[in-house]
């Protein structure tokens, strides 16, 4: 895109793009129950558990399927039609999380693990069917503005799924937050039927499904190793995710000493912190940085400065200081998260996007993976106080960030002086 080149504004691509702005529609409803779901399953391991492990476990179970579905849900993104993926993982979903209506002691929880691998699983096409679609229904220079409304979307419906999800979740139960969750997926699903996605799929294998499916994921991840610009920005997410994963699951932790006596409303207002930040930040990231040639350096800065935020909790617990802290750690996440979706949206190949989305998505969930699983472990054995946690894996996070500056950036600028 000509830096020159007007962008489309906000409303004007919502008002004057039908599709995009269907498909907005239907996972903005989804999302907001997404969201409603989470707050009431941390409340409902913190209620039969009171276990950090067992709190882990929740985030576990949502990524771990995930980032071994991943390859695999590139393929079917790549091979299927889109639209079509959506909209049966919406409906499979819609029946996946009725079933957590039917937990209601500690000896279930097994089962709660079970649902959630379900409904991750079936998910997994999800989001990278329509980040690889969103350059099909879009024109090149709305591809930022289309990115930046589809992260403000995500973040808000965090902070409004999260802060009345907590408010739902102390008022109505969690019965009837699972509910609620369960008609979203449905009347997503609606919307995304009535949107219109072109794309360019790969031709039918002639080999079976597994052979197939091999060699499909060997041409994607060769296709992120032969082409380093692609590859770098695919770790730009999971770079951040390192110490990211820990300090977000600590906010689930975090929040009953925000809001003794509801601890609901406590997680929901640390994520409603979340959800604000993250929707800020990708629009200063739009405005204030225009030139594509400075956002390889703006993304490690990104991951600097969300771990010094973050590592002031562990110094000030003071609540209106952890929810401003959090608020300013994830508008540095945000701008991260957008500003590497962009570019990895321009630089890859139409019929190979979804598995360059896909394997994104792995690198991403592994990472947070790890660092959920050895956060909790240090916590459930008293080894880490969680200010002492909070500082730790912060500094991990800006640790994280400076290789990426002394790495990445510096290959960046020599692509470009060899391509002038």
């Amino acid at each position: 895109m000509s830096q020159d080149e007007p962008r489309t504004g906000y409303l004007e691509l919502l008002k004057t793009n039908r599709n995009f702005r269907r498909l907005w529609i239907g996972t903005l409803i989804s999302q907001l129950g997404d969201w409603f779901n989470t707050i009431a399953l941390y409340q409902l391991i913190n209620t039969l558990t009171g276990s950090p492990l067992a709190m882990g476990g929740v985030f576990l179970f949502k990524l771990l399927p995930w980032a071994l579905i991943s390859p695999f849900a590139g393929i079917l993104v790549d091979r299927f039609n889109r639209r079509q993926v959506m909209i049966v993982s919406d409906i499979l979903r819609a029946i996946v999380v009725l079933g957590f209506l039917w937990i209601d002691s500690a000896d279930q929880v097994p089962l709660i693990y079970l649902l959630i691998t379900l409904q991750v699983v079936i998910g997994a096409v999800f989001l990278p069917a329509k980040s690889a679609s969103i350059p099909n229904i879009t024109a090149p220079k709305d591809l930022l503005t289309a990115n930046a409304i589809s992260s403000a979307t995500w973040s808000i419906m965090l902070a409004l799924g999260a802060g009345l999800g907590g408010i739902a979740t102390e008022v109505i139960g969690t019965d009837g937050v699972f509910i609620i969750d369960s008609l979203t997926y449905i009347v997503s699903a609606f919307f995304i039927y009535r949107t219109v996605i072109p794309q360019t799929t790969d031709e039918k294998p002639r080999s079976g499904f597994m052979q197939s499916s091999y060699k499909s994921i060997v041409e994607g991840w060769s296709y992120l190793r032969k082409n380093p610009p692609i590859g770098r920005i695919a770790l730009a997410k999971a770079s951040w995710a390192v110490g990211g994963g820990a300090t977000v699951y600590m906010l689930t932790l975090l929040g009953p000493e925000i809001t003794p006596g509801a601890e609901a409303t406590g997680i929901g207002t640390l994520f409603f912190a979340r959800g604000l930040g993250t929707g800020i930040g990708p629009i200063i990231a739009r405005s204030l940085f225009k030139d594509q040639r400075v956002w390889p350096a703006v993304l490690g800065l990104s991951i600097i400065i969300s771990g010094l935020f973050y590592a002031t909790i562990g110094f000030n617990q003071w609540p209106l200081w952890v929810i401003s802290a959090v608020v300013l750690a994830h508008a540095a996440s945000g701008a991260n998260w957008v500003l590497a979706t962009v570019l990895l949206q321009q630089r890859s190949a139409d019929r190979l996007r979804g598995r360059v989305f896909a394997t994104e998505w792995l690198f991403v969930l592994f990472m947070e993976s790890v660092s959920i699983l050895v956060a909790s472990l240090l916590l459930e054995a008293g080894i880490f106080e969680l200010a002492d946690a909070f500082i730790v894996f912060a500094s991990l996070q800006v640790l994280c960030g400076g290789v990426w500056m002394f790495t990445v950036v510096p290959a960046e600028k020599r692509e470009k002086e060899n391509e002038s």
